[in-house]
């Protein structure tokens, strides 16, 4: 009995050590960090931000930017920024979520995707103290509803999301696991098979994180965009459907736009 106790104590003590929230992620010294880099980098950036601006609005039609509301800190909704990477469709918007190859991207966007410059205008969202550079991706409202995730969402959530993060760095394996997915599927395969394992990385990140590893996912995000062979990382995604059921989905992408 009393090993039973034991066992179940050093269980509960692994749980609260991996829902911890570090200080350093919601420190002054942090928003401090931030501001100063968002400052000097909008001011260098500037003449490359209003020639993809340019770019965006000369090749299709629409606005500039891709403006849509997302759970920020303490939950508070706030309007994320990126340059638009789809086409414009009032009538039929599609699911929030991106898919591999989705035929809404514009030429301009896929562009823009690949080296990550449509998440430049973040920058801003940076500044005034919406994001971080470093912390869990922001991820649409309706995927944080779903009631299997409440309690990890309460941890992310207490704290700015940020512009890249452990997560985006460390997960990988999508298209090996999925199978072709349809528009209606793909929030679906997205809860069950995705987010929960990417919650548990971030969840890792918040436990730990401290400056010299905010810099260090800084620097390995800016390698990961200009050499390909850093898309190899350590984690390959486990599945968690029946392989039957996996082979009705394909790929998705680990953010909407």
């Amino acid at each position: 009995m009393s090993e039973t106790k034991t066992v179940a104590e050093e269980s509960d003590r692994r749980q609260a050590r991996a829902y911890s929230i570090n200080s350093w992620c919601n420190s002054v010294c942090k928003r401090a960090f931030d501001i100063t880099l968002a400052g000097i980098l909008l001011c260098v950036l500037l003449p490359l931000l209003i020639a993809l601006a340019l770019a965006v609005k000369i090749t299709s039609k629409g606005d500039i930017l891709f403006r849509q509301s997302r759970p920020g800190r303490a939950s508070r909704e706030f309007y994320i920024m990126k340059f638009r990477t789809m086409v414009v469709n009032e009538k039929s918007p599609g699911p929030v979520l991106t898919r591999a190859d989705d035929p809404r991207v514009t030429w301009i966007g896929r562009h823009l995707r690949k080296w990550k410059l449509d998440e430049l205008p973040q920058l801003l969202n940076v500044f005034r103290g919406d994001m971080s550079f470093v912390g869990p991706r922001p991820q649409p409202t309706k995927l944080w509803k779903d009631t299997s995730i409440q309690e990890q969402a309460s941890y992310v959530l207490s704290v700015r999301p940020g512009i890249t993060s452990h997560a985006t760095l460390n997960f990988r394996n999508e298209e090996e696991l999925l199978a072709p997915l349809t528009s209606a599927e793909v929030e679906e395969v997205y809860l069950k098979t995705i987010m929960p394992v990417k919650l548990k990385l971030e969840l890792e990140y918040l436990s730990r994180a401290n400056f010299r590893s905010d810099i260090g996912i800084i620097f390995k995000t800016i390698f990961r965009i200009v050499d390909p062979r850093e898309h190899e990382t350590e984690l390959v995604l486990k599945p968690t459907l029946p392989y039957e059921e996996q082979k009705k989905f394909r790929p998705v992408a680990d953010n909407s736009d």
